[in-house]
């Protein structure tokens, strides 16, 4: 069950666990500052496949696999699976995810999506409409890059206000059987558009978006960042950073003490230039579910707010010159460990 909060939020009386997560990511986030905490690590990009797409297929089916391993369960014992990532029609989820056969939700928030995903998956178990439900995003810098920029072959320059599309998958099975962390609440967020039009600056188009979600979190809750042990978002890098934490000020908030972004926790800019840091579908999912979610688990933290941020632009709107307009979806997560 769950109670309605505020204007965007909801508190489960009943809240759902994350029974176990999983990560698997490419050659290159292996050799950044993370790498050694991953489940799976990529020799080559390919993964062994003919395609970049088919390789991020590959990258959710054994995201999915080592999830419900660790967990003991088995596909037949899923009653949904919420999928996405960052390409047309979601090929990687549908390719990606046939052979399992779980009924499918395919899910599209851009970077957002590990966020929308786990917030749906929440709500079925929390409203008794599932006993378990995985939940699985993806993205792959090569097929990102071929999709919304330039063909690798062109070797075009990158700004430095540029993210570096994270290659991997994360996946989390969620359930109504107890786990040394659960999903207490989550705040839907709203699109947010301040009038980018800079595909290379995704940070800068997201901000917004992540400064809405987490105000209205706070407002809807009644809670302040000094609440949390961290307030992490998913995609901004250095530059939405920045951004975000400046915007959040205006509001009276200040959560520069005790705030992370994913995309600059899996990269080491300098050694690996990546600018200004790591964003895509993956980048969320994996680092949660390696790096931060232990935390909760070992009870070093006690309470999270998960916020990963999405650019909902296509192909087919920057050319035509439309804005980048950012979404947000806020998961709050908490340690059961006393």
């Amino acid at each position: 069950m769950s109670e309605i909060v505020g204007t965007q939020s909801l508190r489960f009386s009943e809240a759902p666990f994350i029974l176990s997560s999983a990560s698997v990511v490419g050659k290159k986030e292996g050799e950044g500052p993370l790498g050694h905490l991953f489940d799976a690590v990529g020799e080559d990009d390919k993964f062994g496949c003919e395609s970049w797409e088919e390789a991020e297929s590959t990258l959710q089916k054994e995201a999915v696999a080592l999830a419900l391993g660790k967990a003991g369960l088995k596909a037949e014992d899923m009653r949904y699976i919420f999928a996405g990532d960052l390409l047309g029609q979601m090929i990687a989820s549908s390719f990606g995810l046939l052979d399992y056969q779980i009924p499918l939700f395919g899910v599209y928030g851009a970077c957002s999506t590990a966020g929308e995903t786990m917030s749906l998956g929440a709500m079925a178990v929390a409203a008794g409409y599932a006993e378990q439900v995985v939940t699985v995003t993806s993205s792959h810098f090569a097929s990102a890059e071929k999709q919304f920029r330039f063909p690798l072959e062109y070797g075009n320059q990158r700004p430095k206000s540029a993210t570096w599309t994270v290659t991997g998958s994360g996946a989390y099975i969620i359930s109504k059987k107890k786990s040394p962390v659960k999903i207490t609440g989550i705040t839907t967020g709203r699109i947010v558009d301040y009038g980018i039009r800079d595909s290379m600056n995704m940070g800068a188009a997201m901000a917004p978006a992540a400064c809405d979600t987490i105000a209205a979190h706070f407002r809807d809750f009644g809670s302040s960042p000094k609440d949390y042990d961290q307030i992490i978002t998913g995609d901004l890098g250095y530059v939405g950073q920045k951004i975000l934490i400046d915007l959040l000020k205006e509001k009276g908030y200040d959560i520069s003490k005790n705030h992370s972004d994913c995309g600059i926790e899996i990269f080491n800019p300098d050694e690996q230039d990546t600018d200004s840091g790591g964003s895509g579908c993956g980048c969320s999912a994996v680092t949660l579910s390696a790096y931060f979610l232990p935390k909760l688990m070992s009870g070093e933290w006690k309470k999270i707010l998960f916020v990963p941020t999405g650019a909902l632009l296509s192909t087919v709107s920057f050319n035509e010159g439309m804005n980048v307009p950012g979404i947000a979806h806020g998961v709050l997560i908490e340690s059961e460990r006393l």
